[in-house]
């Protein structure tokens, strides 16, 4: 879904661009709420651990998009992460993980256009977190209070971003493309393997929800006040047990050991699992090449970095070489996020004190 530079002309490119760097803006806004939100006693455990959480999920993101997996005859499909990343961390701090993803990919590693970056951004990171956080806020708000709907809803809200994505990019290729084909039979095309990319996402995003559920749903943004009530017997039945005056949050356990399990899976699927990831084109790829779309796709900028195309250059061994370029990849994703939203976090914190030692009635 990387798009490259020259499929849609620099007006629209630059409009895209601008467009990204606005939603970003209002993202960092909003991900100081997140962040501080999840620092609160009762809700994530400490300030200090809300930015390294949130740069593991870039981190996964980053590892999971190396896999591609098969969805039809010649094309593969590989995790957008939108919807992952906004339920885990917030809508706002999601936007922020998938766009430093965006970023490193395609500065490292050549993947998806420099002039692009507006269009994948818009694409990948607002629209596929704002499609997908607005319908899982919907989902849990009718169903019923409990892990599996919460999972359950993370599955439809990630199947439905997806497909959303791809109408996305045909409306901006329908204004700025850059070679003359039919849109209809584009937009049937890319919403038709993305329907079935879809259905990955939507897997992968379940199963990675549930998963830090069943441990920590403390630390799942869109899982607060999610809890199994004490159960007590009474008289044969099975009844609410009374809440105690001072309950003693989860979040007060550190969240070390999900951390560090994180990152060692991230690892593992990017440097090892990678390896066995469907060669075949993504869907976009294959819907360019059938179509025409890619006639003017243009050289990256970066092609000839040192870790283009995922792998590292002067290693002959695809295995060694692709591998390295993953557990590089991991780790420059987790260094480059968890310093990202550790600068925000900051920028919460000494704005709260500015607005702390404001003496009453004096405006900033």
């Amino acid at each position: 879904m990387h798009a490259p530079d020259g499929f849609i002309d620099v007006p629209v490119s630059a409009a895209a661009g601008v467009l990204a760097a606005g939603a970003i803006a209002v993202s960092l806004r909003g991900a100081r709420r997140e962040l501080d939100d999840t620092a609160r006693p009762g809700a994530g455990g400490g300030a200090e651990r809300t930015a390294p959480l949130a740069g593991l999920v870039a981190a996964f993101i980053f590892a999971v998009q190396m896999l591609n997996f098969p969805v039809a005859a010649g094309t593969s499909g590989h995790l957008l992460g939108g919807a992952l990343a906004a339920i885990l961390v917030g809508p706002y701090t999601g936007v922020l993980c998938v766009s430093v993803v965006l970023l490193l990919q395609s500065v490292l590693f050549a993947d998806g256009g420099l002039t692009a970056l507006g269009v994948n951004i818009t694409t990948m990171a607002i629209t596929t977190t704002v499609v997908a956080y607005a319908l899982f806020r919907g989902l849990v708000k009718v169903l019923p209070r409990s892990r599996r709907s919460v999972t359950a809803a993370s599955f439809v809200a990630a199947l439905v971003s997806v497909p959303a994505s791809a109408v996305v990019f045909t409306l901006l290729y329908a204004v700025g493309g850059t070679t003359d084909v039919s849109i209809g039979k584009v937009a049937g095309a890319m919403v038709g393997v993305h329907v079935l990319i879809g259905l990955g996402e939507a897997a992968i995003t379940a199963l990675t929800v549930g998963a830090v559920i069943a441990v920590r749903p403390d630390l799942v943004h869109g899982a607060r006040g999610l809890g199994q009530k004490l159960k007590l017997r009474v008289n044969g039945e099975l009844v609410d047990a009374p809440e105690t005056a001072e309950p003693v949050p989860v979040a007060a356990r550190s969240p070390r050991k999900v951390w560090i399990a994180g990152l060692v899976t991230s690892l593992l699927l990017a440097g090892f699992v990678s390896f066995y990831a469907s060669a075949n084109p993504d869907g976009l790829e294959k819907v360019a090449a059938d179509h025409g779309i890619d006639q003017q796709a243009e050289e990256h900028a970066v092609a000839d970095s040192p870790l283009a195309d995922y792998g590292v250059k002067d290693v002959d061994d695809a295995r060694l070489s692709g591998g390295l370029a993953g557990v590089i990849g991991v780790g420059v994703t987790v260094v480059a996020g968890t310093g990202v939203f550790w600068a925000v976090r900051r920028r919460r914190a000494a704005d709260e004190r500015a607005e702390d030692t404001t003496p009453a009635g004096t405006s900033v």
